[in-house]
């Protein structure tokens, strides 16, 4: 233990301000590059997305258009299910590596769980299936990208429905739709396509995945804790397992085969990539960001007392454990900011420690290039929290 070098809050701070893109020096010209820097980009909350996004560009006038064309145009971006059974907007190079790594053990099981519920249901079995989904997927390839509905005009077994959990205070009805288009979202088949309203809908068209090597699931495991590493390092093996959703023994044997090297942190024992041990730079400047509900940074690791402090907990994350819009100074969280009705951003300072008349400014001028960009559009988090709550129905001065 005593050979492992020490990294303490400060230098995980200064990591986090420059890997994550907040700092002012390390932003970024492009949605791709954000991507790129922090891996995945958590999209259960669409609009988080572009939040996300924007909060990490120089120039953030061009977020929307920016971030659409990565993800519908040139698709150098995909929305996809990732670790934890939750949608990440990742970049296509990766998809391969994330279906591999934990796609398809979550994929098996989701098609088993459909076929069981059909049979318990009464429904037809797995050859009934496979006819239905090889008949949805040439309509889709045919269409190129099309809502259930749409897809159901040609493949109209698509609207059967069974009865789940029949006799359960949780009964309810599902229709073969929903539940086919999810398992082949899961396997990496179809992904998220363009939505049907504006940047802030979570409704969306579906389209046919990219194509990708079948990868080895265990190169695949190293690959991505390798790039999650170097984005997020050091972390601790509860980290990584929270974060991929994997066994410990798929971490540790990961953690084995990328030659990660171990650092003593204030939670115990931590890792990083081989060779980034060595004490890091800090930011050139101090810096503020407002960053979404969901946002990967805020959501990034399981052990957050060194960027988030226990007492701020209640009021900006949700029952379920999602964390809301939250103020950052100099590498910690140290309040929130939710969008009202009339479109003003307001904010409120949770932990006054270190934040004085610089860090104020510092986050005024992050209100007024989220204003900017945002413009008439309201956003409203997917999970509310306490704070945002009270921010919207507050109808006080900005800064509350």
């Amino acid at each position: 233990m005593g050979s492992r070098r020490y990294i303490g809050v400060a230098e995980r701070r200064a990591r986090l301000g420059l890997r994550q893109r907040l700092a002012g020096q390390a932003r970024a010209d492009t949605p791709e590059q954000v991507a790129e820097s922090l891996v995945a980009l958590h999209g259960t909350d669409p609009a988080a997305v572009y939040l996300a996004v924007g909060a990490r560009l120089v120039n953030p006038a061009t977020t929307v258009d920016d971030t659409g064309r990565a993800l519908y145009g040139d698709r150098s971006l995909v929305r996809m299910h990732g670790m934890r059974h939750t949608v990440f907007v990742f970049p296509t190079a990766l998809t391969a590596v994330v279906h591999a790594s934990t796609g398809r053990t979550v994929a098996a099981r989701e098609r088993a769980a459909l076929l069981r519920d059909m049979a318990t249901a009464g429904a037809p079995g797995a050859a009934w299936l496979k006819e239905v989904e090889e008949s949805t997927l040439a309509a889709l390839a045919r269409r190129g990208e099309a809502t259930a509905a749409e897809l159901a005009e040609d493949e109209p077994r698509l609207r059967e429905q069974f009865v789940y959990a029949a006799g359960k205070s949780y009964e309810g009805v599902h229709t073969v739709s929903t539940r086919l288009l999810k398992v082949l979202g899961v396997e990496g088949k179809v992904v998220r396509g363009r939505p049907l309203g504006s940047w802030t809908s979570g409704q969306f068209r579906w389209a046919v995945a990219p194509g990708h090597a079948e990868l080895d699931a265990a190169e695949a495991q190293a690959e991505l804790l390798r790039r999650w590493l170097a984005a997020c390092g050091p972390a601790t093996e509860a980290d990584l397992k929270w974060w991929t959703g994997w066994r410990v023994t798929d971490v540790r044997r990961a953690l084995t085969a990328i030659g990660a090297e171990s650092v003593e942190l204030d939670e115990g024992v931590g890792h990083v990539t081989e060779g980034d041990s060595d004490p890091a730079p800090e930011p050139d400047e101090p810096w503020a960001a407002l960053l979404p509900g969901l946002d990967p940074t805020a959501m990034g690791w399981q052990q957050r007392d060194w960027y988030l402090a226990p007492e701020l907990r209640p009021a900006l994350f949700d029952r379920s454990g999602n964390v809301g819009p939250t103020v950052w100074w100099n590498g910690r969280v140290v309040g929130g900011w939710a969008q009202r009705s009339d479109g003003e951003i307001v904010w409120r300072i949770l932990d006054e420690e270190g934040v004085g008349r610089e860090a104020r400014a510092a986050i005024e001028s992050e209100v007024e290039r989220l204003t900017g960009w945002v413009g008439t559009t309201r956003v409203t988090p997917r999970f509310r929290t306490p704070l945002e709550k009270e921010l919207t129905a507050n109808q006080g001065p900005g800064a509350a």
